[in-house]
Order: structure tokens, then sequence, then C-alpha cells
């Protein structure tokens, strides 16, 4: 699909952002909503605000972020980027990130965070196979919400200074289809799964077949010092 991926400007464009962030998620209820003004006030502050254009111009695919601190590290913090369902799978996305990517250098940062569903495999892959992200923490109900576990993922912005994907074990999360999200009944042993392999200090770094098994799918830890 060819896109133009650039930063959006403007009240039509920010209003069209936060509709297609609405229609992606479905989100209906106000609270989950996202303002044209919050998006003004991002653009003119630091923060991204990037949008894929197809050629009649409309608008099918958006994220946003902004500047962090955590520990004197100063990154950007990618808070979502969706895809419109037509255009999903065409290499938006990793358009949209790399784009990002530019803004949040722009401002200082040397790496670029955000959070993932640990039970939806095909996000892990974009961002540990694509991306080259790590994961660093795992977050039970982040949002103080039953229901929202997620993993936060750090993106080194100097390709130079990724670490090896060499992880050292690996743990089951699915059968069958490697993007497949887990049977419901396996989740609340991934989470305690998760909890501990992050607790003992490790990285997330992959999501693999295990052995070259077909009916496996596991995510690949590596030591958290490794390099």
């Amino acid at each position: 699909m060819d896109v133009t991926v650039r930063d959006l400007d403007g009240i039509a464009e920010w209003t069209a952002a936060a509709r297609l962030y609405r229609e992606v998620f479905g989100y209906t209820d106000p609270a989950f909503g996202l303002t044209p003004r919050l998006l003004a006030a991002l653009r003119r502050n630091g923060g991204s605000v990037i949008g894929a254009l197809g050629e009649d111009g409309a608008l099918v695919g958006f994220c946003f972020g902004f500047s962090a601190v955590e520990d004197g590290e100063f990154y950007h913090y990618s808070q979502a980027a969706v895809v419109a369902p037509a255009a999903q799978g065409s290499g938006v996305g990793r358009l949209l990130k790399h784009a990002q990517a530019a803004v949040a250098r722009r401002t200082g940062a040397r790496t670029m965070r955000w959070t993932f569903d640990p039970y939806a495999l095909r996000n892990a892959h974009f961002n540990f196979a694509v991306l080259g992200a790590t994961g660093i923490r795992f977050g039970a109900d982040f949002y103080d919400e039953p229901g929202t576990d997620r993993v936060l993922v750090s993106w080194d912005l100097d390709p130079a200074g990724r670490t090896c994907r060499d992880g050292s074990d690996a743990v089951v999360v699915a059968a069958g289809d490697r993007f497949a999200a887990p049977d419901p009944a396996d989740r609340a042993w991934l989470r305690q799964e998760l909890v501990a392999r992050f607790a003992a200090g490790r990285h997330l770094v992959g999501v693999v077949r295990p052995d070259g098994d077909p009916a496996r799918v596991a995510y690949q830890f590596r030591p958290g010092d490794a390099a």
C-alpha cells in the first residue's frame, strides 16, 4: 500500500485521528475517547502525532506519544498506534513506528517505550521480530482494570545499540497458529510465568517455535544484563 507518513496538523486531521482511534479499538464510552485538543497539545509540546494517509488522502493509520522520564532515563512513550482494518498487514504499522522514532530522536530521546497485551501474539511478533524491541517489565492489570495485563517494551532508537536475540530459555504460551492468542484457561498460568521471569531479572526478546515444533509457540527470554 502506498501511503504518506507525516506529522498531523490542524483540527481536521486531529479529529480524523481521534475518530480512527475510536473505530479501530471499538470504543464507544466517552471515557475511552481521544480529543483533538489533546493531540494539539502533544503536537505543539514535543509529543508525536503521526498519520499514514492513503493515495486518496484518507487517514489509514495513526500513532501518538509523549516525552517521559523514569529513574533519570529520558525516553519517548508511545501511547497507541492504530491501523485501519483494510490497511493492516501492509507495513503501515512499521512505517508509523519508525516515523515516531524520528520524532523521539529530535527531542533527544534515545529509547522509545510502549506496552502490549502479552496474550496478543501477533503484536508480540511485531514488537520483537519486526522492530527488535525488548520486553523489560510485566504489569498485571496495568490500567487498574481486570484483563489489562501488559508487557512494557523498550526500543533502542540506535540500531547499533540493540541487543542480540540469543535467549536462553522459553515458555510455551499457545498451541497451533503462531499468531493465535492463548486459550483463556491458560492465561492465569501465563501471567504467573511472566511475573516469575521478569522478577528474576529476565527480559522478553522474541516469539519462537521451541525446537521447530509447529504445534507450539513460546516467548523467549534472556538475562536482563545480556548483550
